[in-house]
């Protein structure tokens, strides 16, 4: 990924906060049939090795489980928010109109070697994680225990998981950091304005990211 020094977030905390906010990764592999690219619900076990380890399952139908080269790094893309930039925002418009438009955004890419887990017993524990985390807003959580055991059974003979040891991960916060102060008040000014969450968080981005020292 394209790493301008000014964007690059290293933390694993702030990184893992993203993965868990927008656990649906597209999961990237290559194998002989070229690239593959699914949207994958995971679950993040942080505690599980150094930098994390994704947990996802994939329909048994979904041939990519079989077509990839376990020798070769896996790719999971997090897409946190993002939003379309206009430089009408920028003080710098009405200063000297030497603006562009852009798009702001914050991501997470993790990288690791994929294993298939073809075991009923890893298969309940990852779809009972996943379902207690989504689960748990809600006023009447549903859990998977809630369904007669012999479905359930059934299920799972449909399905295949995959675990990710993440041996590397990077982070991207592209929030306006290279922009004047003028610029970025007047970016969130104008992302607030927007009544959808995407415009908001990005506004409150824009706020606690600040400027580039010497902007």
């Amino acid at each position: 990924m394209y790493q301008p020094p000014h964007f690059r977030e290293d933390s694993l905390e702030v990184q893992h906060a993203l993965i868990k906010a927008h656990p649906l990764g597209l999961l990237v592999t290559l194998g002989g049939s070229g690239l593959v690219a699914n949207p994958i619900p995971f679950v993040l076990d942080a505690s599980a090795s150094p930098q994390g380890t994704l947990k996802a399952h994939l329909s048994r139908a979904n041939t990519q489980w079989q077509d990839f080269d376990p020798a070769l790094e896996a790719l999971v893309v997090f897409q946190g928010a993002e939003t379309y930039i206009t430089p009408s925002w920028y003080a710098a418009k009405r200063e000297h109109g030497k603006v562009v438009p852009t798009w702001n955004y914050a991501i997470v890419q993790a990288y690791g070697r994929m294993r298939i887990m073809d075991d009923p017993a890893w298969l309940l524990r990852q779809i009972t994680a996943m379902t207690d985390v989504h689960e748990a807003a809600q006023p009447r959580p549903w859990a998977v225990s809630d369904a007669p055991a012999p479905f359930v059974a059934a299920q799972l003979k449909g399905i295949v998981g995959i675990e990710i040891e993440i041996t590397r991960i990077e982070g991207k916060w592209k929030v306006s950091q290279n922009r004047s102060e003028a610029d970025r008040q007047g970016v969130a000014a104008g992302l607030r304005l927007s009544p959808d969450d995407a415009s908001q968080t990005m506004a409150d981005l824009v706020d606690a990211r600040g400027a580039v020292p010497g902007v």
